[in-house]
């Protein structure tokens, strides 16, 4: 399989997601902002984005697997049986336990046959976050002096954009981890 199946600590979501350093700090850096109610509304359909991540020309869209750590983060009310897990035939996806239950889908594993998808009882599992083929999103950390990411200039409804770190964020608006902030009104998850 490739992939250590015990990986429940923060270095092994960094690596799965591009990175992601789940702490939530302010900081003065530009984060990407997302408007999920914009994406995954009825406005937007079909993400038509255009991504300039390098090492997928012309096939990658960064913004589906953003959206998608979004709504993991966010959107999964993240089951004590999680039947997405249970319903998936080649263990892509995993409920990570040290992490409060997040989803993570191993994307190299996934084969899109859409099964956690049919299995979530809350629809949160979008079919159309669940590609063929692999998707990354590296925030545009190393092109932003050339200009706004390509998927701000690209996206017809105005649902991405860069901001401040350090913004104060309105209501259902929040960091996730240290590059993205994202703003939802679906479920809200209770804090004990």
């Amino acid at each position: 399989m490739g992939l250590d199946r015990d990986c429940r600590d923060c270095t092994s979501v960094a690596q799965l997601h591009g990175g992601l350093d789940l702490s939530n700090p302010a900081g003065p850096d530009a984060r990407l902002f997302i408007d999920l109610d914009i994406c995954t509304g009825e406005v937007c359909r079909k993400c038509v984005v255009e991504c300039s991540y390098p090492f997928h020309s012309g096939m990658n869209n960064g913004m589906i697997s953003a959206i998608e750590l979004a709504t993991y983060s966010l959107v999964c009310r993240r089951c004590e049986e999680p039947h997405c897990v249970k319903a998936c035939p080649r263990e892509a996806l995993e409920q990570m336990e040290g992490l409060d239950r997040m989803l993570v889908r191993h994307a190299m594993r996934c084969v899109n046959c859409r099964s956690c998808s049919h299995a979530c009882p809350y629809g949160t599992i979008y079919p159309e976050l669940l590609p063929r083929f692999v998707n990354n999103c590296d925030f545009c950390i190393d092109r932003r002096n050339a200009g706004e990411p390509v998927c701000m200039k690209t996206c017809p409804y105005g649902a991405i954009r860069l901001i401040p770190g350090d913004t104060d964020l309105g209501e259902n608006t929040f960091r996730v981890g240290r590059r993205l902030v994202v703003h939802s009104t679906h479920w809200r998850r209770e804090n004990s």
